[in-house]
């Protein structure tokens, strides 16, 4: 096994060609191996391999930086470099991120989890090392539709100004998540299956034969693609914006690959190296699908039937409201699938639109499509969603303009880790003026509220997390929760807890056991986190000499910290927040974690007792 022999890049680089190869394929086993025992983005990864092996044959970090865009293609960089035998730990409590990560590794250049951040981030580290007289290069690589970005053309235009020798390697697989989307995406399609480069590079090949013959034209081949590209120039884009463009090459030629990447290694300038990959290469239920297999679970035994997950309630309740009113309109930024928007697209096209990675774009867009009498909803992701905050607060709320965020993944999502939490939307969301934001206590309540959001003429938040609801019934017809207004579940003498969200069953469970121990609790689902259900609040706070406040969220400027405002002025009695700390969670199962920050059933037990100071022995 020549993977057995690399434990390093240096190991690498004595490598011959062939065993390069060799390496390739051994790599593409070992990672498929894992991913099928521990889940993470395995297409993605299986696309760079031979990227990955070039880099390292070519440069040598960390001296030479390496920043990898979006972060889950990186998976064959962690295993060359130094975490070969730690990848069997990939996205495990404990063991490695499934993203780059500065702190995990001195190989890691620049932690990255959300896309097209590469660029930027790259530039500045070449600027650092040139202001402080270090040598080695620099090299972003971006790909999986995070060109489709802003922020990515951002800094492709001031590194073109800063004119700085910093390498862009633009992994092109026609694929983010989903297939790409754009004016982009459709110009790169253009460059490598444009008919008049064809024709072109056909009829070199023809002349370079009939006056060589066959022999000598395969040791030309290698160059064709530049020949054909002096005659026509596909890098004109990044030309004009200041970079020398090389390729397209074959991604998954390692010897043109490192031919490439050595003669750019000596370029002066901005330089980008436009590199053709295909998603899932060597694996082919990947290859073919490469959007199932962008992000995929453990293997799992077939159980029991189970509860469906949020994302599929939302997407199977949009889909029954649209197919009533032709006013609603769904967009998603690049996640069709993974917001469950797809069911959506399926059925109502015309009324669906992917804007591709460009969350900012795709709130500024619905807030148009409101302002002309529509009834939009944006369906992101949590963590994504802090990318469009600007957009939020100015295009929307501040115009009061009725769109609705459906904002999946709320809370802890488990094995994606840091990067991908959503811990901080409800303390991001809730100092907006104008905005509603509310969270379901089940999958039920996620159908009224999304209701309630589309038809109040307001801007509205709905935040839910990923996984499976709690199996409840899904009853008929749709209909109107009041704006505002709290549910008591529970009623008891010595404590008020008021949880929302997830948390709700979990404090419900809590105080039921609880009971059992003499303990009485009232809960109450605060499904509404703007605007309070002040008079509710008052009423009980009154009547409880301890609150206690649950939320999958930061405790500061959360939920909690809400009602802590409420209560400051008038409140008597002693508050407890009870959420994720004042730090970033790593990655594990969603269960472990919520175990761990004390928010699952056990957890609010164990932090009643203690604040009711009864200690079990």
């Amino acid at each position: 096994m020549i993977l057995d022999k690399v434990n390093s890049p240096d190991d690498l680089k004595k490598l011959t060609t062939q065993e390069l190869k060799q390496l390739a394929s051994e790599l593409r086993d070992y990672i498929i191996s894992v991913v099928e025992k521990t889940g993470g983005h395995l297409a993605s990864s299986l696309g760079v391999v031979e990227l990955t092996i070039a880099l390292l044959k070519v440069f040598s970090p960390p001296k030479d930086e390496i920043v990898w865009d979006v972060g889950h293609q990186s998976y064959p960089y962690k295993i060359l470099t130094d975490r070969k035998e730690k990848f069997k730990t990939l996205r495990q409590f404990g063991g490695i991120s499934g993203f780059p990560s500065i702190k995990e590794s001195p190989y890691d250049a620049f932690g990255t989890g959300h896309s097209s951040t590469s660029i930027s981030a790259a530039l500045g580290i070449k600027v650092g090392k040139r202001l402080k007289g270090e040598e080695g290069h620099v090299i972003a690589v971006i790909g999986d539709g995070a060109l489709t970005a802003g922020e990515a053309y951002e800094g492709l235009n001031n590194a073109g100004q800063l004119k700085e020798d910093l390498i862009v390697i633009l992994n092109d697989n026609e694929m983010s998540i989903s297939k790409n989307i754009g004016a982009i995406s459709n110009y790169l399609t253009k460059l490598t299956t444009g008919e008049s480069l064809r024709r072109a590079k056909e009829r070199l090949e023809e002349v370079t034969k009939k006056i060589f013959g066959d022999t000598f034209y395969k040791g030309l081949k290698r160059v064709e693609d530049l020949i054909v590209k002096g005659l026509f120039p596909p890098g004109m884009l990044f030309e004009e914006l200041g970079f020398r463009y090389v390729g397209p090459i074959d991604g998954h030629d390692i010897e043109t690959l490192v031919t490439t990447l050595r003669n750019v290694s000596k370029m002066r300038g901005p330089t980008l190296v436009h590199v053709l990959t295909k998603k899932g290469k060597g694996h082919k239920p990947a290859e073919e699908r490469p959007d199932k297999f962008h992000g995929v679970s453990p293997k799992k035994l077939l159980s029991e039937p189970q509860p469906p997950t949020y994302t599929e309630v939302f997407s199977k309740t949009l889909v029954e409201m649209a197919e009533k009113d032709s006013s609603i309109v769904a967009i998603t930024a690049a996640m069709p699938s993974g917001t469950g928007l797809d069911r959506f697209a399926a059925r109502f096209p015309e009324r669906y639109f992917d804007v591709g990675i460009a969350e900012q774009h795709a709130v500024t867009f619905a807030a148009g499509l409101a302002k002309k009498g529509l009834r939009p909803v944006v369906a992101i992701y949590s963590t994504f969603l802090q990318r469009a905050y600007d957009q939020i607060i100015h295009d929307v709320a501040l115009q009061e303009l009725p769109v609705t965020f459906a904002i999946d993944r709320a809370g802890l999502v488990g094995e994606d880790g840091a990067t991908h939490h959503g811990a901080f939307d409800l303390s991001y969301l809730r100092v907006v003026p104008n905005l509603v934001v509310a969270a379901p206590k089940d999958e039920e309540e996620l159908r009224h509220l999304l209701y309630t959001a589309v038809y109040s003429g307001r801007p509205f938040a709905v935040r839910y997390p990923r996984g499976r609801g709690y199996g409840v019934t899904l009853r008929e017809p749709l209909k109107k929760i009041p704006i505002g207004s709290w549910e008591v579940l529970r009623e008891g003498g010595d404590l008020l807890i008021l949880a929302t969200g997830w948390t709700v069953y979990q404090a419900l469970e809590a105080a039921r056991e609880l009971s059992a121990e003499g303990i009485e609790a009232t809960v109450v689902n605060a499904r509404f986190i703007k605007p309070l259900d002040e008079k509710l609040l008052k009423e009980l706070a009154l009547k409880h000499s301890t609150v206690i406040t649950v939320e999958e969220n930061a405790v500061k400027g959360g939920f909690g910290s809400a009602v802590n405002e409420f209560l400051a002025l008038w409140y008597n009695g002693r508050v407890f927040n009870l959420g994720l700390p004042d730090k970033f969670i790593e990655h594990g199962s969603q269960a472990l974690l919520r175990k761990l920050v004390k928010i699952d059933k056990d957890g609010i037990k164990e932090s009643v007792r203690e604040i009711l100071g009864i200690i079990k022995r």
